[in-house]
């Protein structure tokens, strides 16, 4: 099978009306990139059997062909990497602190005024789609994010030695953060399913970006392998007790608190500016706010729910999170990355 006939084999249901008249104006250079794709098949779909594989939605495919084709990392560049509502809001806003303290201060920081995901942007969503926004318009930023698979990155993000973070959190949380996400969404297409089919569909792997077990192990795999480029962060751990993640993320990323800052109460600073209850409070975040830099089907308010660990007990049944923690188990076994968690 070709290269374009194994991709028509991936779960292509798309965004949604809006995104698509967005896409609209992209789509003639979307059609070129995947037209003259030089990226392996093996890119975007595994050979393996369809729960191991990285089902992609159209406008995820066309995005991140177009990032694999086009996008040109630089060795001094910094990556936020996720899955979908596993804390990738939180952590954009630590990482523009961490990395811009030295520039703004308390008053004039961007983060009191813009949303984080404003200030980081996605390469396979502004990079092809929205070029406009100011982290690509501005070529001395080097903080980029994703939430593309570890193996679907560009090869020039792998191969430059880019430095990474990865966060993840336990998997009935991500779903119960998905589900109340795409419940906000702006869409034309109709009211999501029940929950209990979504959650159905969440266990056997089709989600956005792929099965999100498999979108984890990746990245834990990738991490064993280069420690020193790939730093793996666990959700829960991190929100028990942000202060020493939060200084050992600012030591990975090139940005180590000074022994003065850290007896002033810089880290501490950092951590309560980022805190879920400061963005979500921010009039930049509020209900009704629109995306300043490009349309979106989601407003700001959509990415501050609750921010609280352990939240799925509220709607999963234990017949559902027991499905869901054994296949957790059986996918990490042997693996160690249940193990470093504890």
């Amino acid at each position: 099978m070709g290269k374009r006939d194994t991709m028509k084999t991936m779960l292509v249901s798309g965004w949604g009306v809006m995104e698509e008249k967005f896409l609209e104006s992209r789509r003639d250079d979307y059609s070129v990139a995947l037209r003259n794709s030089t990226v392996e098949a093996e890119k975007l779909v595994s050979p393996r059997k369809a729960s191991d594989e990285h089902q992609f939605t159209i406008t995820i495919l066309e995005g991140s062909l177009y990032a694999q084709e086009f996008f040109q990392a630089r060795p001094n560049d910094f990556f936020i990497c996720s899955y979908l509502k596993t804390g990738t809001t939180w952590l954009k806003s630590l990482v523009f602190i961490i990395a811009n303290r030295s520039r703004f201060d308390d008053s004039t920081n961007p983060l009191l005024k813009r949303n984080p995901h404003e200030l980081i942007p996605f390469i396979e969503i502004e990079f092809p789609l929205f070029p406009q926004v100011d982290g690509l318009k501005d070529k001395e930023n080097t903080l980029f994010s994703t939430h593309m698979p570890y193996k679907s990155l560009p090869d020039s993000v792998v191969k430059t030695g880019c430095k990474m973070v990865y966060i993840w959190r336990d998997p009935k949380d991500t779903f119960i953060s998905l589900w109340h996400f795409f419940l906000k969404k702006r869409s034309e297409s109709g009211p999501l399913d029940s929950l209990e089919e979504c959650f159905d569909m969440f266990c056997k792997g089709f989600s956005g970006y792929g099965p999100y077990l498999d979108h984890v192990l990746g990245y834990w795999k990738a991490h064993q392998a280069n420690p020193n480029q790939i730093l793996f962060l666990n959700y829960e751990t991190l929100s028990a007790d942000p202060l020493p993640y939060v200084k050992r993320l600012a030591e990975f990323m090139g940005y180590g608190f000074t022994a003065e800052e850290e007896k002033n109460g810089v880290v501490e600073k950092v951590v309560n500016l980022c805190s879920f209850e400061t963005l979500k409070n921010l009039e930049a975040n509020k209900e009704d706010k629109e995306r300043e830099d490009h349309p979106s089907p989601f407003t700001k308010s959509a990415y501050f729910r609750k921010g609280k660990t352990g939240d799925w007990k509220n709607y999963l049944t234990p017949d559902m999170a027991a499905r869901m923690d054994g296949i957790m188990e059986e996918k990490f076994k042997g693996t160690g990355l249940l193990e470093n968690c504890k």
